[in-house]
């Protein structure tokens, strides 16, 4: 089958698709054909605090449950690595992008421990400011083919874009029934959002500390939760913050 027939057909099958079910078995089938073994469509937060966040994968359930398990998706190498690129990347390039600790080589060990040596990652930083990206997975060794990496960039984009539509987090409610925060808010949740305490805030925006966790508490109870994390999930996808790198 050539490229641009593989390449319409999986658009057309990923298009169509009407459950996560019938985007896994399209991706599934498509990094087959690229040589891969795995991959991977998520977002880059805490998969077991974060409210129905992007995880479709093929990865091995083991494996799975212990990333969940121990939040990697929040240091994870390879999501830091990607929120310092637009374009595709190769784990094996990863130390050009960013610094890699002892623990980023524990991870990457344990992963290969699990058959996933090598790994092709296309970040899609989108869905109200969230970071995500769709990646592609093989054992150690893989062989490193232009053409399949340039479809594999194509792939990825074209992936997450069918998940953030199944996404059944996605807001899909009009602006205007969204909650509103106040300015004053907004602005401590964001800084919430960039792992700031309430002193930290207060220093930065001029108020008492008091007043920052008023705040915080009040943008709460506008979203119906108890938690920061929580509040900060909500305000991303809501579009009401963002979260940018200086």
């Amino acid at each position: 089958m050539g490229i641009e027939r593989i390449v319409t057909q999986f658009k057309r099958v990923v298009d169509d698709s009407q459950t996560a079910a019938d985007l896994i078995k399209a991706t599934s089938d498509v990094t087959r054909w690229l040589g891969f073994r795995y991959f991977a469509i998520t977002h880059h937060v805490d998969l077991a605090a974060f409210p129905n966040p992007i995880c479709l994968t093929n990865y091995p359930t083991a494996w799975v449950d212990y990333y969940r398990l121990k939040a990697f998706g929040m240091v994870d190498p390879v999501h830091r690595a990607s929120h310092m690129t637009p374009a595709g990347f190769w784990w094996s390039r990863m130390a050009e992008l960013i610094r890699l600790t002892d623990r980023d080589d524990a991870i990457m060990r344990l992963g290969r421990i699990q058959g996933i040596g090598e790994g092709f990652t296309v970040p899609t930083n989108q869905a109200g400011g969230l970071c995500c990206s769709c990646t592609f997975s093989a054992e150690s060794g893989f062989m490193i083919d232009p053409i399949k990496q340039a479809l594999a960039q194509l792939a990825g984009l074209v992936a997450f874009a069918a998940a953030h539509r199944l996404w059944p987090g996605r807001n899909t409610r009009p602006a205007e029934l969204r909650p509103q925060l106040t300015p004053q808010q907004q602005a401590c949740v964001q800084l919430v959002a960039q792992g700031m305490t309430d002193r930290q805030i207060s220093r930065i925006l001029g108020i008492a500390e008091e007043t920052v966790a008023s705040h915080i508490k009040n943008a709460c109870e506008r979203y119906g939760v108890k938690k920061r994390t929580s509040l900060v999930a909500f305000a991303l996808v809501d579009g009401a913050i963002m979260v940018s790198k200086l």
